[in-house]
């Protein structure tokens, strides 16, 4: 490692993976291990976002409080419909 922190990874691991100049890599830490793998690039579609900027504009609900049995009465009913509208 450098002064600056910068790693040489050798040719045959850099052509083993298929990393060229400008491929960028992200580092794991694992306790004592280290994964280097290829960064994980983003979909421009749907931007990374921190849980606060989630909750901002997440849809709330503000209805009557629902009890797990109407939840699981509400899915088995629902789950029913479909099964019959299927098996027609």
């Amino acid at each position: 490692m450098s002064s600056k922190g910068q790693l040489v990874l050798p040719k045959a691991v850099r052509d083993a993976h298929g990393w060229g100049a400008g491929t960028e890599l992200e580092f794991i830490d694992k306790g004592d291990d280290v994964i280097i793998r290829p960064a994980k690039k983003s979909d421009p579609r749907f931007p990374s976002i921190s849980w606060t900027e989630f909750e901002k504009h997440r849809l709330k609900y503000t209805g009557p409080s629902v009890s797990i049995d109407d939840m699981n009465k509400a899915v088995l009913e629902e789950a029913k419909r479909r099964w019959n509208a299927k098996s027609r």
